[in-house]
């Protein structure tokens, strides 16, 4: 039964996150946090699977057409100035917090995804 749920949370992740952008990172964190793992380790291991996923959706997409890499270089420094600081922060806040923030953002997302 946990293979079978951890191939269908996988495909899941990967669906998602090819669908919507990234939206697959969520569905991660929900997986790990069904797993046992703790808020903290959710997320950092989501981030482990979602890179691939998102490299391999990105290759694809610009094979298609999709987008151009002139369009998202310039968001690349920035982005990765704000992974520093988020792995950064990740180790000082509670778990209790993290939890409550990550519902949040979820929350802020989808009202702002309605609104549009």
């Amino acid at each position: 039964m946990n293979k079978i749920k951890t191939i269908l949370f996988g495909i899941a992740v990967g669906t998602v996150n090819a669908l919507f952008g990234a939206g697959g990172g969520l569905v991660a964190v929900s997986a790990f946090k069904s797993q046992g793992l703790s808020q903290r380790n959710s997320q950092a291991s989501a981030i482990a699977v979602i890179l691939p996923l998102c490299l391999i959706s990105s290759a694809v997409y610009a094979s298609r057409g999709y987008y151009s890499i002139s369009d998202a270089l310039p968001y690349l420094p920035f982005g990765l100035v704000g992974a520093f600081l988020g792995t950064r922060l990740l180790r000082k806040i509670p778990d209790k917090a993290l939890k409550k923030i990550f519902a949040l953002f979820m929350i802020y997302t989808g009202f702002r995804m309605l609104m549009r």
